[in-house]
Parts: C-alpha cells; sequence; structure tokens
C-alpha cells in the first residue's frame, strides 16, 4: 500500500526537461510534457514540497546537469533554489540514507527492482525512509514504467509527469528488445 504525501522527490530528467521548454529543437511530442515539467518543479519549490538526502547525493546530481546560475531555463532556476533553500528545508524532509555497497540500505528488497539502475537507487531510498513516503516524479526515464508495479508493492508512489509519453516510449523500447 502506497503512503501518500504532499511531498515531491523529483528525478533531475524533469528539471533538465524543464530547461528544454525553451529549446526550439524540442521534439514536437515533448513540448507538452516540458511545460509540464515546469508547473512539477514549481510545485515541489513554491509551495516547499520538496524532499532531499542528507547527504547531498541528489543535489550533486542536480548539480552536474543544471546550472548554479539559474539560467537560462526553469531547471536551472530550480537548481538555484535548491542550493539556495535546501538546507532551510525542514528536517524530516532532508533523509538519511545510508550506503550499503551499490545500493543503500532503505532500498527496497524486491526482485523485480535487483536491476534498478544504481545511479537512480538514492532517489528510491529517500522515497522509502521518508516518514510520508513522498511521490518521486519522473518525467522522461521509462524504465521506471517498467518498475512502477514493484515501487507501489514497496510502498513508493512513483508519479509520471508524462505519463502518456512515457508509457509509449516504455512499448516502444519493449517491442524493439
Amino acid at each position: 500500500m502506497i503512503r501518500m504525501s504532499n511531498k515531491r522527490i523529483v528525478d533531475t530528467n524533469v528539471a533538465m526537461l524543464a530547461n528544454r521548454a525553451i529549446d526550439p529543437t524540442l521534439p514536437d511530442d515533448l513540448i507538452d510534457c516540458a511545460e509540464r515539467c515546469i508547473d512539477a518543479i514549481a510545485e515541489a519549490t513554491v509551495i516547499g514540497r520538496l524532499v532531499l538526502d542528507a547527504g547531498d547525493e541528489i543535489f550533486d546530481e542536480y548539480r552536474q546537469n543544471l546550472s548554479l546560475r539559474g539560467q537560462p531555463g526553469q531547471g536551472d532556476r530550480f537548481m538555484k533554489w535548491v542550493h539556495d533553500n535546501r538546507h532551510s528545508l525542514p528536517v524530516e524532509d532532508r533523509v538519511k540514507i545510508t550506503k550499503a555497497g551499490d545500493s543503500y540500505e532503505e532500498f527496497p528488497d524486491h526482485p523485480v527492482l535487483k536491476d534498478f539502475d544504481l545511479s537512480d537507487r538514492k532517489f528510491v531510498a529517500v522515497a522509502n525512509a521518508h516518514t510520508g513516503t513522498p511521490s518521486f516524479l519522473e518525467a522522461t526515464d521509462s524504465k521506471w514504467w517498467g518498475w512502477k508495479g514493484a515501487l507501489a508493492e514497496a510502498g513508493i508512489d512513483v508519479s509520471f509527469v508524462c505519463e502518456d509519453w512515457i508509457r509509449n516510449k516504455h512499448h516502444q523500447k519493449e517491442k524493439t528488445s
């Protein structure tokens, strides 16, 4: 059973796609998705619903992919907000996670998740360790669509910002593999 809260963990690709909203080469099928990503990060920040890990692993990933200057895109503005505000988030929203080899003690033990991306495990560990189990916002990584059932069984809610797009992408990849 998923324990819902109004808190959000934001995948890096949500902010990265928000940045692309100003990119004239953005494919037509992602324009609406980029706008939704802007709305999602605004909700997580302006309303103060963001959840991070206490050790800054998520922050470090954001920093590697987004600009601390806060421009030119909305994803970069999100990065600057996270930089400026992460230490003022409520203590319960700066979740402690514990490394365990390539994974985390807080990562769910579920057979379907055994091949889960190592680089994304921190997000799941944070969601699982948070007392309210916040929703995890995902934009364009279609592998998450295949893991959503196992994550739900573990009590983790994945909210797909661009659900139709990601479902179609996941099914396309399944057909070709």
